[in-house]
């Protein structure tokens, strides 16, 4: 049996202090270092239930940095704590460098599961949640968010997005020129704080309420987009193969994917894995 520590990844509340689990806390307690995004919001977390523990700061900034001195500590034998600054560690936040570095190293990584604004999102969204994609934060300028949402537009999965206050209403604006203002939409904001929001309608619904509202928009945000069921969409999907296939003929699949993505803005991998299928069911 190794003598090495275990890394625990330790889900913290998103809100609501209230919703850490007992083994969260009691884990938190028996670690002999307890890595956070920012040692100044779990302190308030270990605070509020009387926890004394030794808090070292990994952010994205330092992770890659840091990353040798944990492996050490756990190669020693000492157990490691990890949190990010509110639901599960590694969900669109710092961790994933460290984790993967300590499983190549032969060390355990346990998770202690508990809050994520992903799962509570959805679960609440009314929006199908038997398939969805996660895409984190979308690109900061309307150009690059415009680009990355072309390339969504046809995903028949549900489609979810981290978002800031600050950019939301330009974020909605984007999604309503490339997928239209009928597509089902959600909106949830502060989850499990005070100032919880919800607004589950379509994209115009949604954008309507948000810009009616007197207050400013403030929090972190879960956007949520029903994928595409648009029969229109799906005729364009189906030629698109067609042209997939035609090209086939007389290029590499690489090369034909690229093209028929440019002229229909369908994902490029998305292509590439039909025309794999169909040289499968050819053969």
């Amino acid at each position: 049996m190794s003598d090495y520590g275990t890394l625990y990844v330790i889900a913290t509340p998103i809100g609501n202090l209230a919703d850490i689990t007992l083994r969260a806390l009691d884990t938190i307690k028996n670690v002999k270092t307890l890595y956070a995004e920012d040692t100044r919001v779990t302190k308030h977390l270990l605070e509020h239930y009387g926890i004394q523990a030794k808090l070292q700061s990994l952010h994205d900034f330092n992770e890659f940095k840091k990353i040798s001195s944990v492996i050490e500590q756990l190669q020693a034998g000492v157990d490691i704590g990890l949190v990010s600054d509110a639901g599960t560690p590694l969900i669109s936040d710092p961790g994933y460098k460290l984790v993967s570095t300590a499983q190549q190293s032969g060390i355990c990584v346990r998770s202690i599961p508990g809050a994520s604004a992903l799962t509570a999102s959805l679960s609440i969204a009314g929006i199908p949640t038997d398939r969805f994609i996660f895409e984190g934060f979308l690109p900061k300028s309307s150009a690059e968010r415009v680009k990355l949402l072309k390339t969504l537009r046809f995903e028949t999965r549900t489609l979810v997005f981290y978002e800031s206050a600050q950019r939301i209403q330009a974020t909605i604006k984007d999604c309503i020129e490339v997928m239209g203002s009928v597509r089902k939409a959600a909106l949830l904001r502060e989850l499990t704080k005070h100032y919880e929001q919800h607004i589950c309608s379509d994209l115009h619904g949604v954008q309507m309420q948000l810009t009616g509202q007197n207050e400013k928009i403030r929090g972190e945000i879960v956007f949520i987009l029903h994928g595409n069921s648009s029969a229109e969409d799906a005729e364009t999907v189906e030629k698109a193969k067609q042209l997939l296939f035609d090209l086939q003929q007389h290029l590499p699949l690489k090369e034909a994917a690229a093209i028929v993505s440019k002229h229909t803005g369908l994902r490029r991998n998305q292509l590439y894995s039909l025309g794999l299928d169909e040289s499968k069911n050819k053969s």
